[in-house]
């Protein structure tokens, strides 16, 4: 590479991945800081996922060095770490628009590069695609490289020994890189985590290795014959007391474990391994949150964080209400409810700070439990308390929880056994885009028996909702939404709500909206301003997707010719196709204007949840502009029929 003009900076000069293996050790060592600084300024002002990033620079740089990205496939896993893949692929100039509406998503995604080899966003995904293209290339008589990079947070998840399963099985030819930083997105839990802690230079590994040179040293005549003998395999013996021993296991080869920020190392290591045909593991050792010292201390909070300020780490903005999210006051609550009932349990999978749970495992350690990137190990095991006569919450969030359909249905509702979920993040997310909406709940679990489905309006209905699963002898979930509610005022002692109770939050004469959790309030709110152009709007606040409140829902169909729903949700099967069902069934849908607000048949992409409420037309303007088409449209076709 020609030598740039002194104001120009190495990373304005990477336009493709074959610039980074031009570069000398010491150009790698300046773009690493140049990529970690441009990384810490634009998820300062706009909010990301710092830590994973700025921990892998040095690692991204060792493969673009060592591969050619392009040719060869380059598989993330999860993608929260692919900042710097993304900067050194073209993007430098548009990453001011990460995770904003019509910019760069904050993960890995084919759509937007041709050098994002699959697309992520959730964990442990990346063995099994590394798999089907290793396997696809060798169909195609191909010989590129194919490379899965996955964190030891994400090979906790049973996906992921079910790839290393097979590709071990099938010994193509394939590299994972196993990126070892001691965490997910909270601190790492578990036996295997144990394990891969286990490093050949702990003092008990030094002292075996040296007293082991030492006795056969001491042997007359053989013994320094042995001991360089031994010293020879001695490789042998370190695989043993550490993870190779599990990954030759499944007839991996296994390096390491390697400084996962020595790239001339790395580089040396990668362009080795590249001659051998078969199955390799590289076992590298990271920080995360590496060159930012507020990241590196508090990992965890930096893992996915708002805007900051980059000199302090301190946050650059805060609630404007200053009210507490919705995560905040689920994990209150179940902390007041279990302070009275023994039964009740915690659940999370890898996210006690994101799900609310972490105050109740400081209240309530024994009743406790942290089960890794494992959503469908959560609910079973669940299920397995539930028999029992326990009462266990299980908080995840609502994308997540998709994982763990099966159990849902096989082994908690179709025994109709005592377990609550608790699905985070309902609905539109903002600027994690379409891997992270939970776009899906209502759909994939209205129509499973035996299951009550809630969503609240506020945080009070929250804090009811969940007394009454815990008071209900068989599964419920409780979906609610990211972010604050209005501000409700939430007892300590929140009384139950029979089942099938809807809420009438005002009445009317022109139109009702029939709608349920995060939507409530902006209905009312647009119902209240319509009464300024002589609009008369009825709201009605279901509370249960399931059971519906039949009863209410009729009587107000007998009295409404115009019925809105509105949902967060998809509109595929989700809240207000229950309720059309239910009208139809019960003949209360002839000579009715219907319409339903909420999610289209498509992926939703990256914006603020303003943004994306808006632009699907379920904010309070979105539900104005349908009810005035609505009442006008029904005027008109009436006054032509007189």
């Amino acid at each position: 590479m020609s030598h740039a003009p002194m104001n120009k900076t190495l990373l304005s000069q990477i336009k493709e991945p074959a610039d980074v293996k031009r570069l000398s050790v010491e150009q790698l060592e300046t773009l690493a800081g140049e990529i970690r600084a441009t990384i810490i300024t634009q998820v300062s002002g706009h909010g990301g996922h710092l830590a994973p990033s700025l921990g892998v620079v040095e690692l991204t740089l060792a493969l673009f060095s060592a591969y050619d990205i392009g040719t060869d496939k380059l598989v993330w896993d999860v993608g929260h770490q692919a900042y710097a893949h993304k900067l050194l692929t073209g993007r430098v100039d548009q990453f001011h628009t990460l995770r904003q509406k019509g910019g760069l998503s904050g993960f890995p995604r084919p759509e937007e590069s041709p050098f994002d080899h699959f697309g992520v966003g959730h964990s442990s995904t990346s063995i099994s695609a590394a798999l089907g293209m290793a396997m696809a290339r060798d169909l195609k008589g191909e010989d590129n490289d194919v490379i899965a990079v996955i964190g030891d947070g994400s090979l906790t998840a049973g996906l992921a020994f079910e790839g290393l399963n097979q590709a071990g099985d099938l010994g193509r030819k394939m590299v994972v890189v196993l990126n070892d930083n001691e965490m997910s997105i909270s601190k790492n839990v578990g036996a295997l985590s144990q394990f891969l802690s286990r490093k050949m230079t702990t003092p008990f590994l030094q002292r075996l290795k040296s007293d082991v040179e030492g006795l056969l040293g001491g042997i007359p005549k053989i013994g320094d014959d042995l001991a360089g003998y031994a010293k020879r395999y001695g490789d042998s013996v370190k695989s043993f007391f550490t993870p190779g021993i599990l990954f030759e296991a499944f007839h991996f080869t296994y390096v390491g474990p390697l400084d996962g920020h020595n790239t001339p190392l790395m580089i040396k290591v990668f362009n080795e391994i590249k001659k051998l045909d078969k199955p390799v593991l590289v076992h590298v050792m990271t920080k995360k949150g590496k060159g930012y010292e507020p990241a590196e201390s508090d990992p965890t909070h930096f893992h996915g964080v708002g805007t900051f300020i980059p000199e302090t780490g301190l946050a650059s903005k805060f609630s404007a209400s200053g009210l507490p999210s919705y995560t905040e006051i689920f994990g209150a609550t179940l902390c007041n409810l279990a302070e009275r009932d023994d039964k009740i349990l915690a659940i999370t999978a890898a996210m006690p700070e994101g799900t609310g749970t972490e105050c109740f495992r400081q209240n309530y350690p024994e009743r406790f439990v942290d089960v890794g990137i494992c959503e469908q190990h959560a609910v079973t095991f669940a299920a397995g308390l539930a028999t029992q006569g326990y009462k266990p919450a299980v908080a995840i969030y609502s994308t997540f929880l998709q994982r763990a359909y099966d159990q849902i249905v096989h082994d908690v509702c179709l025994q109709n056994l005592n377990v609550n979920l608790f699905l985070d993040r309902g609905g539109l997310v903002g600027e994690d885009g379409a891997t992270h909406h939970g776009a899906f709940d209502l759909s994939y679990l209205r129509h499973i028996p035996n299951l009550v489905v809630m969503a609240p309006k506020d945080e009070a209905e929250l804090a009811r909702m969940m007394a009454t699963a815990f008071e209900y002898d068989g599964p419920c979930a409780i979906r609610y939404p990211r972010g604050t509610g209005v501000g409700a005022e939430v007892s300590k002692t929140p009384q139950k709500i029979a089942l099938s109770e809807g809420e009438l939050m005002r009445d009317g004469s022109d139109a009702v909206v029939i709608t349920i959790g995060s939507r409530v309030y902006p209905a009312v709110e647009a119902a209240m301003e319509l009464e300024e152009v002589g609009l008369d709007i009825a709201v009605f606040n279901t509370r249960f997707v399931k059971p519906l409140p039949e009863e209410h829902i009729l009587e107000l169909a007998g009295r409404f010719n115009i019925i809105l729903m509105v949902e967060e949700n998809a509109l595929a099967g989700g809240f207000g196709s229950a309720v059309m069902e239910f009208l139809n069934a019960a003949g209360a849908s002839d000579g009715k204007t219907i319409k339903r607000l909420g999610i289209p048949d498509e992926f939703i992409e990256h914006g603020t949840q303003k943004e994306l409420r808006a632009l699907l037309g379920i904010d309070k303007n979105g539900i104005k502009k349908t009810l005035k088409a609505l009442c006008t449209g029904r005027t008109n076709d009436s006054s032509k029929k007189a």
